[in-house]
């Protein structure tokens, strides 16, 4: 965040404001009030939109400070400079806000502000001294959601004395100054008992940021439920906390029932500060506090994600557990086989066309793939057509291979519809083995392709990539078999120019250049080790692109419209969790 420095306009928020012959800014009533009259100071430019969620999201903020700040007899004003596009939406949002507003009805004053303080995004929140016209700050909307009041007067002063409060509080940190305020000195269960925050000094405290109905967050709390109730188990001094960004009571409510620790109350504005506090972000993230009360790890969550409920006896995760916990994994993937990938009690088993249960003991033995994708995902739409062609070729010649589908898919007939298009394997859509393959294989984004080998060890976390440069060559997906084709690749290009001309490219010749992997500008598809390329211009062609023109890649649209499901981002070819 940028430090604030005053910038001087002169002439005072009069001067800033009145635009043309208006000399008046108006309340939601209606009632016209005088530029000239507005004694308060500093005054806020919140420039926002009712269209705009993150605005909608602010607005709440700033009313429940503007509030707070008029009830303490502070000197404080806000005018609305809407962004809105008809009167109709202006009336309705500007109704929930107690302050002032630019008229809607004056586009060129409105148009004039957002152009003098180069606003580029909203919401937007400037704040200035009422007298002089200086601006105290320009990152109005950080300052109030982070610090509230307490960065009242908005200076730059005010804002680095905060600060520097922050800083020797960290510095001095303890379970108390961390978890309650001058009003809150307890926790709360999902009984509703307040619990005194002092029966957690001289225990191991995590702080668990959570939100109600988002996946990933929610499967991580699962599983540190079961940590939790070990830890307790075998006598450690542990303690979980929940920080709720939840913004409703009700959503926090209903994922707070299902969590057998403690809680900061909804809605508490300590939540928001230990955001700012520990620089959070993503989720899940796990804030582990020591006895002493500092922090210990900004976030043990990628640790527990990784190692399941086998985390516990890493904790409390210090430098000698966590080489005895790396030592057990590696243990544990030198002994992978595909039954311990595969099965699970009963579930011994995947499924071919119609629900045909086939024996996971029929693929011991063979090279498989397994295949996480979903129909809702544009990138794997477009690659499943280039997967079943090479599937198809490798199938003609190596009997012992095979591909399992697993799907991340939310209803039944995306699954079969999906499923229908491959000549391959699965497992059901709803089956508990999913998560755990997920889990041990860190699947981040989907299409993603994991290459077992025939002895049940990982050969490859990225047969995709291996497939889309290589194709059906790339098969057993091996470092061996990939040397091999490299080796090809480079007596293949013992024969070929070292430059040559290419009407995708006229304005420089292509020279022939060692590559690592790279994208091929002529048929879109991936390649590696040699290209033709324009290193100035960052240009590649695949070298059968550039030495036969008319050989075209097949492009495969994968454009059918449809939506990714809450908690996913679909960029370039891959589909991922937000």
């Amino acid at each position: 965040m940028a430090e604030a420095e005053p910038t001087t306009n002169g002439g005072g928020i009069g001067s800033i404001l009145a635009i043309g012959d208006r000399d008046f800014l108006v309340r939601n009533s209606g009632e016209q009030v005088k530029i000239s009259s507005i004694e308060a100071s500093p005054v806020a430019l919140y420039f926002s939109a009712s269209w705009c969620p993150p605005c909608r999201r602010f607005t709440p903020k700033l009313i429940d400070l503007y509030k707070e700040l008029t009830s303490q007899g502070k000197s404080f004003e806000v005018v609305f400079v809407s962004g809105d596009q008809d009167e109709e939406a202006f009336n309705a949002y500007f109704a929930k806000m107690p302050w002032l507003a630019v008229p809607f009805s004056d586009s060129e004053g409105r148009e004039g502000l957002d152009g003098r303080f180069k606003v580029s995004g909203i919401p937007h929140l400037v704040i200035l001294d009422a007298k002089t016209g200086d601006v105290y700050t320009e990152d109005g909307v950080e300052f109030v959601s982070e610090y509230g009041v307490e960065a009242y007067p908005f200076t730059p002063e005010r804002i680095n004395e905060l600060k520097e409060q922050e800083k020797a509080a960290k510095e001095n940190q303890t379970i108390q100054s961390v978890l309650g305020t001058s009003t809150r000195d307890y926790l709360i269960s999902n009984k509703g008992d307040k619990v005194p925050i002092s029966e957690l000094e001289g225990k191991y405290v995590g702080l668990c940021f959570v939100v109600g109905g988002y996946g990933p967050a929610d499967e991580f709390t699962a599983v540190l439920a079961k940590i939790y109730e070990k830890l307790k188990e075998v006598g450690e001094k542990f303690e979980v906390v929940a920080v709720s960004l939840d913004s409703d009571e009700s959503s926090f409510n209903e994922s707070f029932a299902k969590m057998p620790w403690l809680a900061i109350p909804q809605g508490d504005k300590m939540c928001e500060k230990l955001v700012r506090y520990f620089e959070l972000t993503s989720l899940p993230t796990l804030v582990l506090i020591g006895t002493d009360g500092k922090t210990l790890n900004n976030n043990v969550a990628d640790l527990i994600e990784e190692h399941g409920f086998e985390a516990w006896e890493g904790f409390p995760y210090s430098a000698e557990k966590l080489e005895t916990l790396d030592e057990k994994a590696k243990a544990k993937a030198a002994s992978q086989t595909l039954e311990s990938l595969l099965i699970s009690g009963d579930l011994n088993f995947v499924i071919g066309k119609d629900g045909a249960k086939v024996p996971v003991s029929e693929l011991v033995g063979k090279t498989v793939l397994l295949y996480f994708s979903a129909k809702w995902c544009g990138p794997c739409r477009a690659f499943l057509p280039t997967l079943v062609k090479e599937y198809n070729k490798i199938k003609e010649k190596h009997s012992d291979f095979e591909i399992v589908f697993i799907s991340s898919d939310r209803d039944l007939s995306s699954f079969d519809e999906f499923f229908s298009e491959m000549p391959w394997l699965a497992l059901p859509l709803e089956d508990e083995r999913k998560a755990f393959l997920k889990k041990t294989f860190r699947i981040g984004g989907i299409p993603s392709l994991i290459a077992i080998g025939p002895t049940g060890q990982t050969v490859s976390t990225d047969a995709k990539a291996q497939l889309m440069i290589h194709g059906a060559e790339a098969f057993p997906f091996t470092e061996e078999r990939l040397e091999e084709l490299q080796k090809e690749l480079d007596e293949m290009a013992k024969g070929w120019p070292e430059k040559l001309k290419h009407a995708l490219h006229e304005e420089h010749d292509l020279f022939l250049l060692r590559r690592g992997t790279y994208g091929c500008d002529g048929c879109e598809e991936m390649g590696s080790t040699w290209s033709y390329g324009c290193e100035g211009c960052d240009f590649d062609l695949h070298p059968k692109c550039a030495l036969a023109e008319e050989k075209k890649g097949e492009e495969e649209d994968g454009k059918a419209s449809e939506e990714a499901p809450a908690g996913y981002v679909c960029e370039g070819d891959v589909c991922r969790k937000a």
